[in-house]
């Protein structure tokens, strides 16, 4: 891959949390509001967002791009049966300069990758929908997030389940005061055998960031967002328990268990592994108050003293959480205004995963001051 211009930054400070609104769906545009995307990989998960961000009303995809042909064919196919024309690229960089009108970008290339085409988009002005995680190290997610303060464009990051219409209303009932003063986040995350073994670097923990960095970012993301802030400490444990050089040359663990320390004895409680029994134990994300406790997938809380489970109001009931956060988007875009998982937010769920990481790898309590010296 060739190396783009780069400019170097010392340090990025860390804004205060986005405050929570409920997920926008848009209302049908004029054609001079009709915002031009171009949609960079197109394999399983870009697949899912094109189909996603064909359905959002004001956007016209002009341009599909990926370094596999039968992708990029197939990309181009779905914008064909949406009504609409998408022209077709392998190479990134040639897109972005010869097709001056795209307005904005949506990225799902592989994570080792995001560093770089996020800056190199960013860097010709272009709005930007990039997936998870920002980045591999501390560094690279401050240049991201220096590059997006640069460039004033309007960058969310894929960290959708902020959109899900359920977890969203649980978060704005939390921010609310709802369950009181928050004291504890418990999550689980057990799966059976994980992410396909036929697509290679999620299995390379140089190229994934391992399963933390990868996958479990999505459930510390929320917990982070429900806290506030970022976490003091992180020590866990983990490895390859069960599915050792599988596949071959696999570095990635197939489990882990983490715990964050927050300020005034605030923390978060996270196992995740990939060799659950099928409907044994699955997802859980539970945040745990003075008042009562929520359940963010479920969008129910209880309070403490009393039984019984209390359902929330949730606008956009049933509405998929990717298509929301792509609507998000746009509207943001469009109205030039923050998005609740923008690039300051993003880096600092990123370098929390990061920590986690880091603290199983060597053993030890990794502070969040060594994350971002």
């Amino acid at each position: 891959m060739e190396n783009c211009t780069r400019r170097t930054f010392l340090s990025v400070p860390a804004a205060a949390m986005a405050t929570v609104g409920a997920p926008a769906i848009l209302s049908a545009q004029s054609p001079s509001d009709t915002l031009r995307v171009a949609c960079v990989g197109t394999g399983n998960r870009g697949t899912w967002l094109l189909k996603n961000v064909l359905k959002v009303p004001g956007v016209k995809v002009v341009a599909v791009c990926d370094i596999i042909p039968e992708r990029v064919a197939n990309a181009a196919k779905l914008v064909a049966d949406a009504g609409g024309s998408a022209e077709t690229y392998a190479d990134f960089r040639k897109m972005l300069d010869q097709r001056k009108d795209i307005d904005a970008v949506v990225l799902a290339t592989p994570d080792w990758t995001h560093k770089d085409f996020d800056i190199a988009i960013l860097e010709v002005g272009k709005h930007l929908y990039a997936e998870k995680p920002m980045a591999l190290t501390p560094a690279d997610c401050k240049a991201v997030a220096a590059e997006v303060k640069r460039s004033g464009k309007i960058a969310q990051f894929g960290f959708q389940l902020r959109h899900d219409p359920a977890t969203n209303a649980a978060e704005k009932f939390i921010h609310d005061g709802g369950i009181g003063r928050v004291l504890m986040c418990h999550g689980i995350r057990h799966s059976g055998e994980g992410l396909p073994r036929t697509t290679p670097w999620y299995h390379d923990r140089t190229k994934s960031g391992d399963m933390i960095v990868d996958q479990g970012i999505h459930i510390l993301d929320l917990f982070r967002w429900a806290i506030g802030g970022h976490p003091l400490r992180a020590y866990g444990t983990g490895g390859q328990n069960l599915f050792k050089n599988e596949p071959p040359g696999r570095t990635c663990m197939d489990g882990y268990s983490v715990i964050y320390e927050y300020a005034n004895g605030v923390y978060i409680n996270f196992s995740h592994h990939y060799y659950d029994p099928p409907a044994f134990t699955g997802t859980t994300e539970n945040v745990f108050g003075s008042e009562g406790s929520v359940d963010l997938v479920k969008g129910v809380w209880q309070p403490r003293e009393k039984r019984g489970q209390i359902k929330l109001d949730i606008p956009n009931s049933g509405q998929d959480s990717t298509y929301m956060a792509l609507a998000s988007w746009v509207d943001s875009v469009k109205n030039n205004k923050q998005p609740i998982n923008g690039a300051e937010s993003a880096m600092e769920t990123t370098l929390q995963a990061l920590m986690g990481t880091k603290a199983i790898y060597e053993k030890r309590v990794v502070t969040w001051d060594e994350m971002i010296a």
